[in-house]
């Protein structure tokens, strides 16, 4: 702080053509990493060895769909309506229990942090408590023999449960019953406490928080 105040007193005397003010700030160390950057990683690691040609979003980060924008198509559901379009977006808005597409669609499905959200009405969309399960099955049906689904949702070594109306837990035997007739290709847990990927036992057994599922599943 010595040093702050010196440079800033020094810089306020002699300005040049700048006008100085204070605005104190110190993102110096590590730089910050969270869960969203290990499921983002996750999925475009996935998104670049498959090389997909037909990709369906439903509620991914929207800032990770723009970049993925910059390099494929992509169709997205979403059940707000936006603004932004960019040209490589195909945007429905709609509830993701119901979308209107034929079935075997895309070669790729994303959902990144949202399947535990659906149903729950945080978001504007109506209260199903077996949305969840509805919007699932619909990702599947509109997924190609040979195509790939990328999913990551909460977890946790404890029963399922319902955090309403943030969120649902669930735990891997649920995830797994949820997508059942695909066939598991890649699964990776995030753990907040250790702040990095991790092994299934190490997840969180707290039954009221929750770790992340990062799953990549094949339709045989």
């Amino acid at each position: 702080m010595e040093t702050y105040e010196e440079t800033l007193a020094r810089w306020m005397k002699e300005p040049g053509d700048y006008q100085v003010f204070s605005e104190f700030r110190d993102d110096a160390g590590d730089h910050p990493e969270g869960f969203q950057d290990y499921e983002c990683q996750f999925a475009a690691d996935l998104v670049r060895r498959l090389n997909p040609h037909r990709i369906l979003d439903v509620g991914s980060y929207r800032h990770f769909l723009l970049g993925l924008m910059a390099h494929f198509p992509v169709t997205t559901v979403d059940v707000r309506s936006r603004r932004s379009a960019p040209v490589g977006e195909t945007s429905i808005t709609c509830e993701a229990a119901r979308i209107d597409l034929p079935d075997r669609s895309f070669d790729l499905v994303l959902s990144l942090c949202a399947l535990e959200h659906f149903g729950l009405g945080r978001y504007g969309d109506r209260i199903d408590f077996r949305g969840d399960q509805k919007v699932l099955a619909e990702m599947i049906r509109l997924l190609c023999p040979g195509g790939h689904l990328v999913l990551t949702t909460t977890i946790h070594n404890a029963p399922p449960a319902v955090a309403f109306n943030a969120h649902r837990i669930y735990d891997l035997q649920k995830i797994h019953a949820m997508c059942a007739g695909l066939v598991p290709i890649e699964e990776r847990f995030y753990s907040h406490t250790l702040g990095r990927f991790c092994a299934l036992e190490e997840v969180t057994s707290n039954p009221k928080w929750w770790d992340v599922y990062c799953g990549c599943w094949l339709n045989p």
